[in-house]
């Protein structure tokens, strides 16, 4: 049985807007659904009493803007919070046995964004633990029998499920891609830096991104102009079709004979709809990137738990204690060298890309479908450079393989995520 329901972010504002839905009957649609199946799908951390919690957040958002025709676009949306965020009333424990007083910080400056954009925060979501791979209890809204992907777990399949609008995630690797790929919705993470990451729990600051989920392109549009510093909501529109790179060699052929078949089948579909697409040799060097991502990713994870790990060992699972484990073996040149040379790969695919007239580089979201089973949350390969070069990208939903989603990636170039969108509409 599938899990799935329409949740349309920038519908829901029009809705909003055109008061053809009020935000009380909007919070009793998604409770209900909420009560309905989240028990089964484990979407969201427990909270008792959270319908009556939101109609009281709803009466203070009222308060703060009385005046309906001067109400902020978000106004009456509810939104799920990873929890790694700090979230002013709610405890953060980052998908891990540590007391949340031990983890406790000012609350991250996206959420009270998104608060002053007129969001009720619906909840806060589930995470693997402290982002990395040991997975929590969130199946996949499409087969509860398959991973929802990691570590932003709880955010997209709360999507996927219509238990929100909109949610958000992370990504130092792939958590952000690989779940919006596994559960059929679309995952925005910015180009590095775009969005502030104050007050997130991090994983790898040299890495980390603050990124969304929505069922729509739109409504992730909408909330990258909110979220993002110094977005230009005037950038000039596109009148053209972009030209699409394709990067061959060794990175593509880390996907799935399978996945590779649905993807070079929807590139057909494109070159008939008048895309220009150029198959383009690039990142042949990948397990060179991979490494160095992973070092740098192990290092500044062990830098981040080096106090509570002393204190705390026994709360952690084996996964994590053995990268803390490899981060404290990892030198500060290597450190370096991993740091410069994101900035050297970043030039790298933009310089490939201005040689070849490429607007935006396109690959499949994750090597296959959702695995089977919740003992791993797939493997984040095919966002890992997009990742570590910092730019920023856009998986969309592009069919299925037996009955589950798979999406593609557009990746952009630095500090053009304007242009990304516009590229795409």
């Amino acid at each position: 049985m599938k899990f799935i329901s329409e949740c349309s972010l920038s519908k829901t504002i029009s809705q909003l807007q055109n008061r053809k839905l009020t935000p009380e009957k909007l919070i009793n649609n998604l409770c209900d659904k909420l009560d309905k199946w989240d028990s089964k799908i484990k979407a969201f951390l427990p909270e008792p009493n959270r319908r009556e919690r939101l109609h009281q957040d709803l009466d203070q958002l009222y308060q703060k803007f009385p005046n309906p025709d001067e109400r902020p676009v978000l106004f009456g949306i509810p939104i799920g919070v990873k929890d790694i965020f700090h979230t002013n009333g709610f405890a953060t424990r980052a998908g891990s046995d540590l007391p949340p007083e031990a983890l406790k910080g000012n609350e991250a400056e996206v959420v009270s964004i998104l608060k002053n954009a007129g969001a009720l925060i619906m909840g806060k979501t589930v995470t693997t633990e402290f982002a990395y791979f040991y997975p929590g209890p969130t199946g996949n809204p499409h087969d509860l029998n398959h991973t929802p992907g990691g570590s932003s777990s709880g955010s997209a399949a709360a999507v996927a499920a219509g238990f929100c609008p909109l949610s958000l995630g992370t990504q130092t690797i792939g958590s952000i891609s690989r779940p919006a790929s596994f559960c059929g919705i679309i995952g925005f993470k910015p180009s590095y830096g775009r969005i502030s990451s104050a007050g997130v729990i991090p994983f790898s600051r040299s890495v980390d991104h603050i990124g969304f989920f929505t069922q729509d392109l739109k409504g992730s549009e909408i909330t990258a102009s909110i979220l993002s510093e110094n977005w230009d909501n005037n950038s000039l529109e596109v009148t053209k079709k972009p030209v699409l790179g394709i990067p061959e060699g060794k990175y593509l052929q880390q996907t799935s004979a399978e996945v590779l078949s649905v993807f070079y089948k929807n590139i057909e579909e494109l070159l008939q709809k008048n895309y220009i697409i150029k198959s383009v040799p690039a990142m042949n060097n990948i397990e060179e990137i991979n490494e160095k991502h992973r070092l740098l990713n192990a290092a500044e994870f062990a830098e981040v738990h080096k106090d509570w790990i002393k204190q705390y060992r026994n709360k952690y699972h084996r996964a994590s204690i053995d990268l803390i484990e490899k981060g404290m073996c990892v030198s500060s040149r290597v450190v370096k060298d991993a740091q410069q040379g994101r900035t050297m790969f970043r030039k790298e695919m933009e310089q490939l890309g201005e040689k070849n007239g490429i607007d935006l580089w396109i690959s499949p979201s994750a090597p296959t479908t959702a695995p089977k089973g919740l003992n791993s949350t797939g493997d984040p390969i095919m966002n890992l450079p997009w990742t570590y070069a910092g730019l920023p990208t856009l998986s969309i939903p592009f069919g299925f393989i037996e009955q589950m989603p798979i999406g593609f990636q557009f990746a952009g170039y630095y500090n053009k995520d304007e242009t990304l969108f516009r590229l795409i509409q």
